[in-house]
């Protein structure tokens, strides 16, 4: 148990020690502000717990994070049943994500694409489709060079290899992102 913990706080420092990553983090966090202010919107997607870190992010730009104010558009394209089966059953899962994006997305949204491995087929053909859109995508992804690597134009790699350590600081730099988007478009706003 100690271990663990002690694992998951110097995962941290390493991010923390990192300008460059810092850097991407707080670049990625400008282009969603930019897309906000042109009228454009958030798509994120994951699996198994990256699922729900997708929605949890989706959920603080439309809700909330710090500041009372507007909600901002933002989706999650693990949470509609009828079309992940839909698409899945018609098209095969590895679909699941880019159907959507090619259904709901245009030039100049967000696509924030979330995988411990950047391995995920339906991650990779979902980058895929938002790049061939024009969509701006952000890779979540841990510390292994993966497929997803070149199909987003901010990369960030959690410096891990421990599935639930890089999940644990995927939703603290989700954190992260959401308080730099409300702080931008919203500091007259109470908290």
């Amino acid at each position: 148990m100690e271990e663990y913990i002690r694992e998951s706080i110097k995962t941290k420092e390493r991010i923390l020690e990192d300008k460059k990553l810092l850097e991407e983090i707080k670049n990625a966090a400008d282009a969603i502000i930019r897309a906000y202010k042109r009228g454009n919107k958030v798509l994120t997607a994951g699996n198994g717990g990256s699922a729900g870190d997708a929605q949890h992010i989706a959920g603080e730009l439309v809700a909330k994070f710090k500041y009372v104010r507007k909600g901002l558009s933002a989706f999650s394209l693990g949470v509609n049943s009828s079309v992940i089966t839909a698409v899945a059953n018609d098209y095969g899962y590895e679909h699941i994500f880019a159907r959507q994006i090619q259904a709901n997305g245009v030039k100049g949204d967000i696509f924030i694409a979330i995988s411990t491995s950047g391995k995920s087929e339906n991650i990779v053909l979902a980058l895929a489709e938002a790049r061939k859109l024009g969509l701006m995508t952000i890779g979540l992804l841990g510390a292994e060079n993966s497929p997803a690597d070149n199909l987003c134009d901010y990369l960030i790699k959690v410096p891990s290899r421990e599935t639930s350590i890089i999940q644990e600081a995927h939703i603290m730099i989700g954190h992260i992102i959401c308080s730099l988007v409300e702080e931008n478009l919203f500091m007259d706003g109470e908290k």
